[in-house]
């Protein structure tokens, strides 16, 4: 019983640690920055506002970085929500919808990426259950 109270805090044997999942994840979002035509500063607001040396520390040494719980939440979304437009849209269309105006009540009749900006780690989480839900995940 005290196991379901109290967790454990190591990851399992073989898992990969944090760190590994950062780089990772840092690695993949350098792919779909490139793939949605990201700017610089586009990349830093929604990686949480690192500094620019931080950021571009990141891009030299993924392997080297130690991320804020924020950051890899964002990231997290991030790859989710380029996920879900990968299934929902598998071509180049995917790419190009982050950036296209949407009148989903979520966006407004702005576009998903002008949401995405607004720099709050909620308003990635908005987009990805969005997606999710047109896809059938669960989410409403």
């Amino acid at each position: 019983m005290s196991a379901l109270l109290h967790p454990a805090t190591s990851p399992a044997p073989g898992a990969p640690s944090v760190q590994q999942m950062g780089a990772a994840g840092l690695r993949a979002f350098a792919r779909l920055a490139e793939a949605w035509g990201l700017s610089v500063d586009e990349q830093i607001t929604l990686l949480g506002q690192p500094a620019r040396s931080t950021f571009f520390a990141w891009r030299k040494a993924p392997e080297s970085a130690k991320l804020s719980r924020d950051t890899l939440e964002r990231l997290s979304n991030l790859l989710g929500i380029y996920k879900s437009l990968q299934i929902l849209l598998p071509d180049e269309r995917a790419d190009v919808w982050v950036r296209q105006p949407n009148t989903a009540a979520p966006f407004g009749g702005r576009s998903a990426l002008s949401r995405m900006l607004a720099g709050n780690v909620s308003d990635l989480f908005a987009v990805r259950r969005y997606l999710d839900s047109v896809r059938g995940g669960g989410w409403s």
